[in-house]
């Protein structure tokens, strides 16, 4: 276990994740994942490596990152194997090593929620406990009603090295139920900031009385052909007056202008209230991934 990578084992990691991903058709990792690669060492992330001989060299045909920082839930792990050195026993010599390093109290994801990542999650002992939907809709027949706000609240576009310290303390707030989104930094705001996809004509802050209210931050995947409601979120107090809806509509549209054929979306499936408002807006599930954890 490592807790920070040298810049040339990041870079292997990432073509390691994109050639498995090329195979799986997703990322075993996630954008977070993916960004805590590089920049230096974090605070709670561990990374762990597996090579194996090849001629006079060794190659990376393993990654698991390890992330420790949340002070209730148990700590979260994600894992890729090289898609020809997979069947060997490195996904569970990877499982295990997770399971030692994290005391056996562990969260596991499995993106796309493969059949393999399925057995392996069961030869470890772990059982599934959360889903995550990847919901889509066609955004060239878009047929939004005019956005309305709820009184007194104005929407805007961000405005990078202004508003990111009164966005981080809303989503904040607004994310305090969400482990992952809820304990974002600044570190991690500008990180997403330096991405090429990035684009703050398509991040909507909303107003009122001088204060955010809300957000929707739309992504653009420009290779898939992809817009996503990246995040959304309403500050508690502003909830229930029409804004999220409001928002989601100024989001789509924006994507649609954009010329993007579809539109995605990440719900947990238990958010039956959030499942229920996006499928009447046309999103239908597209795959999922899961998320296993240990029972001790």
């Amino acid at each position: 276990m490592a807790d920070e990578l040298a810049p040339e084992e990041a870079a292997a990691v990432l073509e390691l994740i994109e050639r498995a991903a090329r195979t799986d058709g997703q990322p075993a990792v996630s954008e977070q994942g993916r960004l805590q690669l590089r920049g230096g060492r974090r605070v709670g992330v561990r990374h762990l490596l597996v090579y194996v001989p090849v001629d006079d060299t060794e190659e990376l045909v393993g990654y698991a990152q390890l992330e420790d920082t949340d002070p209730v839930e148990a700590p979260a792990a994600e894992l890729v194997v090289h898609p020809g050195q997979r069947g060997r026993g490195h996904g569970r010599a990877l499982g295990t090593e997770l399971l030692d390093q994290s005391g056996r109290r562990l969260r596991v994801w499995a993106h796309g929620g493969h059949p393999a990542a399925r057995h392996l999650a069961q030869t470890l002992g772990l059982t599934m406990f959360r889903e995550l939907r990847q919901m889509r809709r066609s955004l060239t027949d878009l047929d939004l009603p005019e956005p309305v706000l709820p009184e007194g609240v104005t929407v805007r576009t961000f405005q990078p090295g202004i508003d990111d310290e009164a966005w981080l303390e809303m989503n904040a707030e607004a994310f305090a139920h969400h482990p992952e989104q809820g304990s974002l930094t600044r570190r991690d705001l500008e990180a997403r900031m330096a991405e090429a996809w990035f684009d703050p004509k398509g991040f909507f802050l909303a107003e009122k009385g001088g204060r955010l209210a809300g957000f929707h931050w739309t992504k653009v995947h420009a290779e898939e052909g992809l817009g996503e409601v990246y995040v959304l979120g309403i500050r508690p107090g502003a909830q229930g007056g029409g804004l999220g809806k409001a928002l989601t509509a100024i989001g789509l549209r924006h994507l649609a202008a954009e010329g993007l054929p579809t539109a995605m979306l990440y719900v947990d499936a238990d958010n039956v209230a959030a499942v229920t408002v996006y499928e009447r807006l046309g999103f239908r599930t597209h795959e999922t991934d899961l998320m296993y954890r240990s029972e001790t």
